[in-house]
C-alpha cells in the first residue's frame, strides 16, 4: 500500500464511501451530502474511516467527546503525540470534501507509513472530529471544543435547527461522556500533543486564481454571530396604514442592513479585514401575506475578521444601529446569545515546515490566510502549535459543486505525510 497508485485508488474509494454515507450519489450530484452533526450521516462516515483503519492494522478508539481517534504507535509511547485530522460532518446538501479531505489525507499518511515499515519515534494520531459545522446548532467546532473543556451550559442547551433536540441529547446519543463535558473537564491534555496539522480544501477562490494546487495557511479568521435576531414591529393592512404610522419589520431590517453595509465599506477602506453575512432572513410563513404589513422578521448575523478588536467594534456597531433603527422605525430588535470564535495565528515554525514540503514537491510556495474557520483554531487557542495545508478547490464550498481534483489532493496528502513523518521523529 506504499505505491502512489494504490493510495490514489484507496482515496477515491474512501471519498465514494463517504459520499454514500452522507446520502450523496453520482446519479444525483445536485443533492450533495448531508452528514448532520452527531447524526446518522456523520456516524456512518466515522464508521467508514474506522473500518478502513482497522483493515490496515491501525488501532482506533472513540474519545470522551465521541470523536474517532486512529493511532500509528511510535517507539516512545510516552512522548507527546503528533496529531492531524479534520471533521466529517457537513452542512445540509454540502460538498463531499469539506473536512473529509483532511481525514482521508491523514489516514493515507498513517497507512503509508505503517506499510513502509517505518516506526515513528512518537505516536501519530488522526482525529476524525465531530460537529465542526455550525449549521445545526449555530455553534462551530463542537467536537474539538469538547476536548479542551470549552463547551458551556449555554452551548449544551442549544437546540438543533430542524429536530429541536438539545446538543447535550445528541452528544449522549453518540456515546460522549456528557458528565465530564458538562463539568468542562479537559478531555485531551494539550501537553500530550506536540502539534496539530490539518489539511483542508480552500473554501474560496484564491488558489484557483493563482494557479496553485497547495498553500500553507498563515492564520484563521474569527467570527462573532447571532444565530437569530428578531425584529418586532406591528402587523397591519397594507392599504390602510400610511407610512408615517407604520412599524414595518421588513423595512426596518432592510434599513439596518443598508447601514451595516455602509460601515463594512468604510472599515475595509480603512484597512480592516472584515466580511459580514446575513445568511438567514425571513418573515413567518404562517402569517405573512402580500396584503399584510409584516410585524416580525427573523434573521441571522455574522461578521468575520482576523482581528478580535475589529470583531468587537463591528458587534458594537451592529447593536448601536439596531437601537437607532428601532427608535426611528418604531420596532424592537431582540438578538439571541452572542457566539464568538477568536481569530487564530498558526505556528510560524510549523507553517515553515509545510512550506518546505510544498516546495519539495516542486510547487510554488505562496502562503495564504483562511477566511473560513477550522478546528485548527481550537487547537491554537488550547496552546497546541498548529499548521494547515490548503488544497485547491473550485466552486467554493458548502455546496455540492466542490471540485477538488484527486491530483491536487494526492499532492496535499503527500505534503501532510512528509510533515507528519518529520515531526514524529
Amino acid at each position: 500500500m506504499t505505491r502512489p497508485s494504490d493510495l490514489r485508488i484507496l482515496a477515491e474509494t474512501l471519498f465514494a464511501d463517504l459520499r454514500a454515507a452522507g446520502g450523496g450519489s453520482d446519479e444525483a450530484p445536485d443533492i450533495g451530502v448531508s452528514r448532520d452533526s452527531y447524526g446518522a450521516g456523520e456516524t456512518a462516515a466515522l464508521a467508514v474511516i474506522e473500518r478502513t483503519a482497522r483493515a490496515h492494522g491501525l488501532p482506533c478508539h472513540r474519545d470522551a467527546a465521541a470523536n474517532l481517534v486512529v493511532i500509528l504507535p511510535g517507539a516512545a509511547r510516552d512522548l507527546p503525540a503528533i496529531a492531524c485530522g479534520s471533521h466529517l460532518d457537513s452542512v445540509p446538501r454540502g460538498g463531499n470534501y469539506d473536512g473529509a479531505a483532511g481525514v482521508v489525507a491523514g489516514l493515507l499518511a498513517l497507512i503509508s507509513l505503517r506499510a513502509s515499515g517505518i516506526t515513528p519515534r512518537r505516536d501519530i494520531h488522526l482525529y476524525a472530529l465531530r460537529g465542526e459545522e455550525s449549521a445545526a446548532f449555530g455553534r462551530a467546532y463542537i467536537g474539538s471544543s469538547a476536548l479542551f473543556g470549552e463547551l458551556g451550559a449555554d452551548d449544551l442547551a442549544l437546540t438543533h435547527a430542524t429536530t429541536g433536540q438539545t446538543l447535550s441529547t445528541r452528544l449522549a446519543d453518540v456515546g460522549a461522556d456528557l458528565p465530564r463535558i458538562t463539568r468542562r473537564e479537559t478531555l485531551l491534555d494539550p501537553k500530550s500533543l506536540v502539534c496539530w496539522l490539518e489539511l483542508h480544501i480552500e473554501q474560496g477562490p484564491v488558489l484557483l486564481a493563482r494557479g496553485l494546487p497547495l498553500a500553507a495557511v498563515t492564520g484563521l479568521r474569527g467570527n462573532v454571530r447571532h444565530r437569530s435576531v428578531l425584529c418586532l414591529g406591528e402587523a397591519g393592512h397594507s392599504g390602510a396604514v400610511p407610512r408615517w404610522l407604520r412599524h414595518d419589520a421588513v423595512f426596518a431590517v432592510a434599513d439596518l442592513l443598508a447601514r451595516l453595509d455602509g460601515h463594512w465599506q468604510r472599515l475595509i477602506a480603512q484597512g480592516h479585514d472584515l466580511v459580514m453575512t446575513i445568511g438567514v432572513i425571513g418573515t413567518d410563513p404562517a402569517e405573512h401575506a402580500i396584503a399584510r404589513i409584516p410585524g416580525k422578521v427573523a434573521f441571522s448575523f455574522e461578521a468575520r475578521s482576523d482581528s478580535e478588536a475589529t470583531l468587537d467594534s463591528v458587534h458594537a456597531l451592529f447593536l448601536a444601529e439596531c437601537d437607532r433603527v428601532a427608535e426611528e422605525r418604531g420596532v424592537r430588535f431582540i438578538p439571541d446569545r452572542r457566539l464568538d470564535t477568536r481569530p487564530a495565528r498558526l505556528d510560524p515554525a510549523l507553517v515553515g515546515r509545510v512550506r518546505a514540503a510544498i516546495r519539495g514537491l516542486g510547487l510554488a510556495d505562496e502562503p495564504i490566510a483562511s477566511g473560513a474557520g477550522h478546528d485548527a483554531a481550537v487547537f491554537v487557542q488550547a496552546g497546541v502549535p498548529s499548521a494547515m495545508i490548503f488544497v485547491r478547490n473550485a466552486h467554493g464550498s458548502h455546496n455540492p459543486a466542490e471540485a477538488m481534483t484527486i491530483d491536487d489532493f494526492m499532492l496535499g496528502a503527500e505534503a501532510l505525510r512528509q510533515c507528519l513523518a518529520e515531526g514524529a521523529q
